[in-house]
């Protein structure tokens, strides 16, 4: 009966730690606004998706204030505004100002009273920062008044995905939850095994097969999120761009995963040949 507690408490300590690591990896670097901004901050460094950025948030500045005869003289201000507002000094927090009201966005409704709830149908950048830091060196260049507006928004992904952030708003804090089940149920094995190197044995072959296993599934995961088209380029290359990131940071989970779980599928090896050379020893 204590084998089977044992053996049972394992297989369940695995099945949770399969659903609650992917859960809090979630909630920490994408339900999380810090989490996020640090994940994405490194794209604004992409300098391909830098310039379509640059030059899609430029493109959206109001300039019917400007007299008609100086509309010429504008236009080379504003590509020029474009190109160079990458390399602007306000342009790192201007940036993570981005990512912060987009996070908000696409989150929107999961704090009460929350001022973004219900103002994004689908998952969305707002780049106005961006936009207020291009109208900004645009008027000093110019000494033109620009108003910039108080958003901008660039849609990133379809409404159902929108739907998707808010059930992982939902349901990945719960990971920390399953995590402990997961912590209790191997505790409980422990306790109930005969042979407690079988247990080490058992939960680093569980914890290789669910790295074999998130890996996969990111690999899967993240060609399905290629796939869609939002029909706007600068949103395609920031999708594409987040993705990998995102792959890659988890990676490292998986990684830390499968060195854990040969750890313990080597000490239960250890823990398990030591006891039969002391009995043959004694022979």
């Amino acid at each position: 009966m204590r084998t089977f507690i044992s053996a049972a408490a394992t297989v369940l300590a695995v099945l949770l730690a399969a659903v609650a690591v992917p859960a809090i990896w979630l909630d920490r670097n994408i339900v999380q606004e810090q989490g996020f901004v640090e994940l994405a901050a490194p794209l604004g460094r992409n300098s391909e998706f830098q310039q379509g950025l640059a030059t899609a948030a430029i493109g959206t500045i109001d300039t019917s204030a400007v007299p008609g005869f100086l509309a010429d003289l504008v236009r080379p201000v504003l590509e020029n505004a474009a190109a160079s507002l990458t390399g602007l000094p306000g342009y790192p927090a201007a940036w993570e100002e981005t990512l912060r009201r987009s996070h908000r966005l696409s989150f929107a409704g999961r704090e009460a009273g929350s001022p973004d709830a219900g103002s994004a149908s689908s998952l969305t950048l707002d780049v106005a920062p961006l936009v207020a830091l291009g109208a900004e060196e645009i008027s000093r260049t110019t000494r033109l008044p620009l108003e910039p507006p108080e958003e901008t928004l660039i849609s990133v992904g379809q409404p159902e995905q929108k739907e998707w952030t808010e059930r992982l708003g939902t349901y990945a804090p719960a990971g920390y939850l399953l995590a402990g089940g997961s912590a209790v149920a191997l505790l409980l094995a422990f306790v109930a095994a005969r042979r407690r190197w079988t247990v080490l044995v058992g939960a680093g072959v569980g914890a290789l097969l669910l790295a074999a296993l998130w890996a996969l599934g990111t690999q899967v995961g993240s060609a399905a999120v290629l796939t869609a088209d939002s029909g706007n380029e600068v949103a395609n290359m920031f999708r594409n761009e987040f993705v990998a990131a995102s792959a890659a940071h988890f990676q490292s989970w998986t990684w830390a995963a499968a060195v854990t779980g040969g750890v313990l599928l080597l000490a239960g090896i250890v823990a398990g040949l030591i006891p039969r050379r002391r009995a043959r020893a004694t022979r």
